[in-house]
């Protein structure tokens, strides 16, 4: 039963909430990074190296062959595809490194900022007893 009522409160708290969200946002920030990376990065790229496209880069492990009427699909080690996901992980490290790199400035000013104390102000309350308190005195 702990478990369940410690669940409860990491929901309630919106935690979870907070996870899902940062979940879906990445998974879309991730897509997107693969569409920069495919589409604006890799083919500027392989122009300047000779006209190589990226995806098509492989080299085949074991062709294609026929046994006993069924086909064997051919064994391909696509290093190609593996540059391409290499660069999409880097840019999204990039991307989270620059985000919680800011983040951390932020929260680095807050602690610096000096906390000034507040003002001795006394309420009427406060003034009528100081009173009273020197009044007692006095007369003591």
């Amino acid at each position: 039963m702990g478990i369940i009522k410690e669940f409860k409160e990491f929901a309630i708290k919106g935690n979870l909430v907070d996870i899902a969200i940062g979940l879906i946002i990445g998974a879309a920030f991730g897509k997107v990074v693969s569409s920069l990376v495919d589409n604006i990065i890799m083919p500027p790229l392989g122009v300047l190296i000779g006209g190589v496209d990226f995806s098509d880069l492989s080299i085949p492990l074991r062709a294609a062959t026929t046994e006993n009427g069924k086909e064997v699909p051919a064994v391909i080690l696509k290093y190609g595809q593996f540059i391409q996901d290499v660069i999409d992980f880097l840019i999204i490290a990039l991307a989270v490194f620059s985000v919680v790199k800011l983040m951390n400035t932020i929260r680095k000013k807050e602690q610096e900022q000096p906390v000034s104390p507040a003002p001795d102000v006394l309420t009427k309350d406060q003034i009528l007893l100081t009173e009273i308190r020197d009044s007692l005195k006095n007369k003591a």
